[in-house]
């Protein structure tokens, strides 16, 4: 099981509440971006910046280099593939439906 797998936000889709698009390997997702709000509440602020993420939240934020190094480990280890491939599922779900 995968704690957070990193990921770039790309764009905030719901400022009020929260929510944003982050990439993960080519894959866009929607996610909730409360728990690495900046202090001063600049939510813009947090695009092209790279998170954790899991179950639908950014957990928290990291560093490029962090993200590289943990996807790398999180690959050699079979842990991204599932997930990514699940939110690919889930994206191609929304598209369809939406």
């Amino acid at each position: 099981m995968c704690l957070g797998i990193p990921g770039q936000i790309i764009s905030i889709s719901d400022a009020t509440k929260k929510l944003g698009m982050i990439d993960v390997s080519g894959v866009q997702r929607e996610v909730n971006l409360a728990c690495i709000m900046p202090e001063d509440g600049n939510i813009d602020a947090l695009i092209g910046e790279w998170a954790l993420v899991h179950v639908g939240f950014a957990m928290s934020r990291i560093d490029e280099e962090e993200a590289a190094k943990t996807m790398e480990v999180l690959l050699m280890l079979g842990e991204a593939q599932e997930e990514i491939e699940a939110m690919r599922r889930s994206q191609l779900a929304m598209e369809k439906n939406g």
